[in-house]
């Protein structure tokens, strides 16, 4: 009896310090850069302009959807909730950028794919890092997926 006691006991000690270990914070910003790489690797791929115009949509919209539930979801300061606004701005930058929308003009189909690389290097030059918990970050994961 007290052997199965001391079995469930560090079984239990065991998760409660592999939770704990899990529960550090994570960059938002490092997740997004992963996504959107596997979007411009997909775009890359893809033969049709409009495909490619569909893909790099797709991808910012979930993005911003995820933005949106991150910031509805997580319990976030004001420099934190900053930080998320300015990220979801330049990511509808972005996207108005690719749709001639809010003054911008239209990227041409034959330019899809500098546009995707550009892009990349703009998330991956962000001067920004957005830390959240690892439960958010498992959330955030979570959406992409869904939503792929």
């Amino acid at each position: 009896m007290k052997t199965i006691r001391y079995i469930i006991t560090s079984i239990f000690l065991l998760f409660a310090v592999q939770s704990m270990a899990v529960a550090q914070s994570t960059n938002i910003t490092e997740t997004f850069k992963k996504h959107f790489n596997e979007t411009v690797q997909q775009v890359q791929q893809t033969e049709s302009a409009d495909e490619k115009r569909l893909i790099l949509n797709d991808s910012f919209t979930k993005m911003i959807t995820a933005l949106d539930r991150i910031e509805s979801k997580a319990d976030l300061t004001k420099d934190e909730s900053a930080q998320l606004n300015s990220f979801r701005s330049d990511i509808s930058d972005k996207q108005n950028e690719l749709n001639g929308l809010d003054g911008f003009d239209e990227v041409l189909d034959e330019d899809l794919d500098d546009f995707s690389n550009f892009s990349q290097d703009f998330m991956e030059q962000a001067n920004r890092t957005i830390t959240i918990g690892a439960t958010t970050a498992l959330l955030i994961l979570i959406i992409l997926l869904l939503v792929l």
